[in-house]
């Protein structure tokens, strides 16, 4: 008799457990924004972190006259020393 009560119950757990499931998902969310309350209506309006840093540069090249760069013929290395001299010793 047990084998047979627990094979019913086994076959039958994914209709019992989904509504109990959804109930406690429902009870949890309104329990969660009854302690919080209303969100704060500038966490949507804030900006990322990319956009943050995209303006901070935009902000520091404003005064700048960013038609006058370094000639390419007038710099000694082409890539910082780190990268191609990472192995060898220092130059005198």
């Amino acid at each position: 008799m047990w084998s047979v009560l627990w094979a019913a119950v086994r076959s039958k757990a994914p209709y019992v457990t989904f509504p109990v499931a959804f109930v406690v998902g429902l009870v949890g969310s309104q329990l969660e924004w009854f302690l919080r309350g209303d969100p704060q209506p500038t966490a949507q309006e804030e900006k990322s972190i990319s956009e943050q840093r995209e303006d901070r540069k935009l902000q520091e090249i404003v005064g700048e006259d960013v038609t006058k760069v370094v000639s390419l013929k007038d710099k000694l290395e082409f890539a910082p020393r780190a990268v191609l001299n990472r192995n060898r010793p220092e130059k005198s």
